[in-house]
């Protein structure tokens, strides 16, 4: 065996001895007094040791690139990222010596500058969000490094038919529960992965499950879902980070997603609060997108007399957006008013009445 050989075996080694002594995420039941036959579970993926859904991304994207060859001893790895990725790649670059740099929008979150510097990764800030993947390959080829290009890769990095991704560890911690089979599964994209690995392993399993994915305000995946049209563009990237993209993405598979909903940042953020008061802990504001579908689907299902379990993302911790989402002043800065977008999603939770219409709607619901 090579030198070279013996190095990838280790650090496959210490990322599988890393895995082995953490404990699955949780699945949290949340009851909601307007929908008492609709069964709502949250996976709760902040539990991770880098706080967020990503690190599942992140491991497999780390053993994808080492069984491909395309990491060394010596490679330094780059990410483009607005940050819960960049974050947990840190922490695998550091779990293997190597030296990591996040290139982000200059507007990322502090907090998240802070968490990827404290794995002791680098941060690259640009202007333009939409040059971020030209700017990662340009430093990985200078540094003689590794472009982790988790916008191409994350649907083909995971194995989406077991080795505990998301979906699979899911539905096993669904078995016992009244009705295990969720109706649907709730997602927001911001590669696609995560909702690549949920609709291969609902058609793997042969499971009547269906896949809702979630689309924030400044996003070009619902467009995409709808007119297949590639080349069409955004000039701004999403403002709730770590979903939404303002161009399509390879690793986005619309052809595995069911329905699909264009929701407002405004009541994205107003669902994220409601739900953070629910379970008495902040959660991000794509958790908050999640919800907004979640509660799509209960009213529609309840409307037609249906009863069915409904599985969302709590895709990380809202304790790194302190200072944006669940900050007032942050928001009356941008023109967000989400005061009347918080009255609707109360009144849909606990008494039944429809969200407002302001949301878009692709597939059958």
């Amino acid at each position: 065996m090579s030198q070279r050989q013996q190095w990838v075996c280790e650090a496959i080694r210490k990322i599988e001895a890393d895995f082995n002594r953490s404990a699955d995420t949780h699945l949290i039941p949340l009851k909601l007094p307007a929908y008492p036959g609709i069964d709502i579970y949250l996976k709760d993926e902040s539990s991770h040791p880098t706080g967020s859904l990503k690190h599942r991304l992140a491991r497999s994207l780390f053993l994808y690139a080492l069984c491909n060859g395309w990491l060394h001893e010596k490679s330094t790895v780059v990410e483009a990222s607005s940050g819960s990725t960049a974050v947990s790649e840190a922490y695998f670059a550091r779990l293997l010596g190597l030296p990591f740099v996040a290139v982000m929008p200059r507007s990322t979150s502090p907090d998240k500058i802070a968490a990827i510097e404290f794995y002791g990764g680098r941060c690259h800030l640009v202007d333009d969000p939409g040059q971020i993947s030209a700017e990662s390959a340009r430093i990985a080829g200078e540094t003689g490094g590794h472009f982790m290009d988790q916008f191409t890769y994350a649907e083909r990095a995971t194995d989406w038919r077991s080795n505990n991704n998301i979906a699979e560890a899911t539905f096993s911690q669904m078995r016992l529960e009244p009705q295990p089979v969720p109706a649907w599964i709730v997602a927001s994209a911001g590669t696609g992965g995560t909702t690549a690995t949920l609709g291969r392993y609902i058609r793997y399993r042969q499971l009547a499950t269906q896949v809702l994915c979630c689309d924030p305000e400044h996003s070009v995946f619902f467009d995409y879902f709808r007119n297949r049209d590639p080349l069409q563009t955004l000039p701004c990237g999403s403002r709730v980070e770590g979903i939404g993209r303002p161009k399509y993405e390879a690793s986005f598979m619309p052809d595995i997603i069911d329905a699909m909903v264009k929701i407002p940042d405004a009541l994205s953020f107003a669902a994220m609060r409601y739900l953070a008061a629910k379970l008495g802990r902040k959660v991000g504001g794509s958790t908050g997108t999640n919800f907004v579908g979640v509660l799509l689907l209960a009213h529609a299902m309840a409307a037609r007399g249906e009863q069915g379990s409904i599985v969302t993302i709590l895709c990380d911790s809202g304790e790194r957006y302190c200072h944006s989402y669940y900050n007032d002043a942050w928001l009356a800065e941008r023109g967000i008013d989400i005061a009347p977008m918080q009255a609707a999603i109360a009144d849909c939770a606990e008494r039944g009445n429809p969200l407002p219409d302001v949301l878009t709607i692709a597939g059958q619901l």
